[in-house]
């Protein structure tokens, strides 16, 4: 049967919106599995890797070219939006004010797990089939290491407004935290691609956004609150482009875009609104998209093993660092358990990282496959160990340190 372009793309929105939903709703999945985390893994199972692999018919017809080009294009700008609301969220003047807070517990929040999860490397890499074959051993142990440090700032965003804690004070010093490291990750990145070039840019981004942000913080005070919600846009996608050229990744860049401004500027009603319909509307597109590209390949009970041994030293050494985080500051019990937990979210930016080290030749199909079976597992841990833990001491929300 003939379709045109147009009808294939909305078969699958259809597909994408359709899926996940009924495996959410109809398996009550979403106290171990949120509807963000069922819509990876829809993505996941939908590309070629899996069904893409079974049906190749199926997927080559519904997935093609032209589809994927503009599910990307959808999701591309679908992120760049959430996380810029995320950015607005955070508030920055705080997070100076409680720097050396900030800077120990995000240090060792992602040092400890990049440690533990190198160590995992080394012990991978004394059996064959894990690295790539463009990949030297430094650029996979510092990349599985990474891969088992990195918090996931979309997902835990997306975690937080469910608990009801993302504007608690809680909240936002979990946002602190994990905006770090977040943006850490894509440093590591460049070092492991060894792209000299893009480090000269990435030192103009950060001078020239500087010039920027001075530029339009005066600019945004000085226009109505419509045309800030416009202007806002506008910088949003310079800056995610500027960032993407630079070699530092567009979310990095619409994170930045929106810690910069004031959050009162744009409304809490009307951020609450926008962030809901971005949320309902687009960001299942980014989801499955995600899903969708993974390309994976089983290698048998090694690969489970391999992702158990990840699983240990991510959830672990997360554990570990925030607990060591929380002896230096000297804070109320109970608070490093919680906050380790949800710096667990991993499922969206490191599946990024990870294919990106994958396309790169540095690791194998079996490697990323390890490491995605890792951060689905760490994301579906943080609701079922947090919830119980905020239920117990309703007082651990309130405390901002």
């Amino acid at each position: 049967m003939h379709m045109t372009p147009t009808e294939i793309f909305l078969l699958a929105i259809l597909i994408i919106f359709t899926g996940p939903y009924l495996v959410w709703r109809l398996g009550r999945t979403d106290y171990w599995a949120p509807l963000v985390v069922v819509q990876i893994i829809g993505g996941v199972l939908l590309g070629p890797g899996v069904l893409g692999a079974i049906f190749p018919g199926y997927y080559a017809f519904v997935f093609a070219g032209p589809t994927i080009t503009a599910l990307n294009g959808i999701a591309w700008w679908a992120v760049m939006l959430f996380v810029w609301i995320a950015g607005l969220e955070l508030d920055v003047g705080e997070a100076w004010r409680r720097r050396r807070e900030t800077g120990i517990t995000a240090g060792l929040a992602l040092g400890v797990p990049l440690i533990a999860g190198s160590l995992a490397a080394l012990a991978m890499l004394r059996f064959p089939g894990w690295r790539g074959a463009d990949g030297a051993d430094w650029q996979v142990v510092l990349g599985i290491g990474m891969a088992c440090a990195v918090t996931a700032l979309p997902i835990l965003v997306l975690l937080m407004e469910k608990l009801a804690i993302l504007r608690a004070p809680l909240g936002q010093r979990v946002l602190r935290y994990a905006s770090l490291d977040d943006i850490a990750i894509w440093g590591v990145l460049a070092l492991i691609l060894l792209d000299w070039e893009r480090v000269t840019r990435q030192a103009g981004f950060l001078v020239g956004f500087a010039i920027a942000t001075w530029a339009i913080r005066r600019l945004l005070r000085a226009i109505p609150e419509n045309d800030r919600w416009y202007v806002g846009l506008i910088w949003l996608a310079a800056c995610g482009f500027a960032a993407d050229w630079a070699g530092l990744h567009f979310m990095v860049g619409a994170f930045l875009a929106g810690a910069v401004l004031d959050a009162h500027w744009f409304g809490e009603a009307r951020m609450d609104r926008f962030r809901q319909t971005i949320l309902m509307g687009i960001m299942p597109v980014y989801f499955l998209s995600t899903g969708l590209k993974t390309q994976w390949g089983v290698g048998g009970a090694a690969v489970f093993a391999a992702a158990a041994l990840l699983l240990v030293a991510s959830v672990g050494g997360k554990l570990a660092g925030v607990a060591m985080a929380g002896r230096i500051l000297n804070w109320p019990k109970g608070d490093a358990k919680a906050i380790g937990w949800l710096l667990q979210t991993k499922a969206l930016i490191m599946i990024i990282f990870a294919n990106i080290l994958l396309d790169k030749h540095i690791i194998t199909n079996e490697t990323f496959t390890a490491l995605l079976l890792m951060a689905v597992a760490s994301t579906m841990l943080t609701i079922p160990k947090v919830a119980p833990m905020l239920k117990r001491d309703p007082a651990l929300v309130k405390r901002g340190f």
